[in-house]
């Protein structure tokens, strides 16, 4: 008796486990649409794996990429307004005149990426590290760069 108590609560703490892994996850069919259409407007793609995609002009406004990993994406052109990049590895991506505008990117590696001529209005950067990047401007942003791209 003792040996199928053991049995069950192993079974309960091994589903919550995996119930708890899915939480917060991207949505498969969004994926799907994305890499078929180039387009997820809205779409949850939290944590979705996406280094290195070749993304430019991709429409993902108002997507969700809490924690997704864009390192080395190439995502010119995108349309990412609105969206939520917070906690994002995004370090050497591509957004040379991406559209950022009123996208939130709290907390999220930038190092080393590519932001020529995007549209930055009204982005949300606080505690992003923009060590390496470079700005909007052109200029390269300093190893001190969290939160603002200082020069």
């Amino acid at each position: 008796m003792a040996g199928r108590k053991w049995s069950l609560i192993v079974a309960v703490v091994a589903l919550s486990f995996l119930g708890a892994s899915t939480v917060n996850a991207f949505d498969a069919n969004a994926l799907a649409r994305l890499t078929a259409e180039g387009s997820c407007q809205r779409c949850d793609l939290s944590k979705a794996q996406l280094a290195n995609a070749k993304l430019s002009r991709a429409k993902l406004a108002g997507a969700n990429l809490t924690g997704a990993n864009l390192a080395g994406a190439n995502l010119a052109g995108a349309d990412l307004t609105s969206a939520t990049l917070m906690s994002a590895t995004m370090s050497r991506a591509n957004f040379r005149s991406a559209f950022l505008a009123g996208a939130d990117a709290s907390g999220a590696k930038l190092m080393g990426a590519d932001l020529a001529g995007a549209d930055l209005t009204g982005t949300i950067l606080t505690g992003a590290d923009l060590t390496g990047a470079t700005w909007i401007d052109g200029s390269t942003c300093a190893s001190d760069s969290i939160g603002s791209c200082r020069k």
